[in-house]
């Protein structure tokens, strides 16, 4: 076994603490939820912000992400790895469903779709690749909207004027929006009917990563006449949720 450096797995752990941050978080509170000595932390907070990797707020004696770590964050977007990992899960999602299968992410408010891999004999969607609609309406959205703190879902929809509705259907309040979440959890999938296209039916599952944080959602659509196995396709989204999973954490 390759032996631990300790300073580069510190490094890395202070880098995670702070992207899993609100906001700026001064180094004594990171320190201490990282059981890190005082002097460590200011030493390697030092090294970090001199590359870039975070930024001193002085006048808030607090520590910030920095514009290295932005740049390693979209590197990230450019190559796509998420893509490479998912598309053959989501093939055979659709050989053994017969249905159009989605990935997708959240951003702010609304899901972006990366992949749509579409079933044979089945008809468009607007669920296509770079597409963005309303989380709070989509399977997709929900399935994620679920996986995060109340506090950050809170903060993303904090009044009815952050929601949009479309067909006349959907969340329009935080406390409805609460509701469906609690439901989402439950479950442990996501569901819509009609409410991004009449007709068209949708569940969904959260992709979470080594840190149980949602990173992407798996969903299949389907009409919502078709005489579908509806607890059949849940499994086989779940199925496939857990197998990118896998892949991304290098577990399978």
């Amino acid at each position: 076994m390759t032996p631990r450096v300790p300073a580069a797995a510190h490094t890395l752990a202070i880098l995670r603490h702070l992207a899993r941050q609100a906001g700026p978080v001064p180094a004594a509170a990171i320190a201490r939820d990282l059981g890190l000595p005082r002097s460590t932390t200011y030493q390697l907070l030092t090294t970090l912000a001199d590359e870039s990797f975070v930024v001193h707020l002085e006048d808030e004696r607090r520590y910030a992400l920095g514009l290295s770590a932005y740049e390693l964050g979209t590197g990230y977007l450019r190559q796509a790895p998420l893509q490479r990992l998912a598309r053959v899960p989501l093939a055979r999602l659709v050989d053994r469903t017969g249905f159009t299968a989605h990935l997708g992410v959240l951003h702010g408010r609304d899901v972006v779709y990366l992949i749509e891999e579409r079933a044979p004999g089945r008809p468009p969607l607007v669920t296509d690749v770079d597409v963005r609609l309303p989380a709070s309406l989509t399977a997709s959205g929900r399935a994620l909207l679920a996986a995060l703190p109340a506090a950050q879902v809170r903060a993303l929809y904090p009044t009815p004027a952050a929601f949009v509705v479309r067909h006349d259907l959907g969340p329009r309040s935080p406390t409805a929006l609460r509701r469906l979440l609690v439901q989402v959890r439950r479950d442990g999938v996501a569901t819509e009917d009609g409410e991004v296209t009449p007709g068209f039916a949708s569940v969904a599952v959260a992709v979470l990563d080594h840190l149980d944080q949602p990173v992407a959602s798996v969903a299949v659509t389907f009409s919502s006449a078709d005489e579908a196995d509806r607890a059949g396709i849940v499994a086989e989204v779940v199925r496939t949720a857990r197998a990118v999973r896998n892949r991304m954490v290098g577990a399978g």
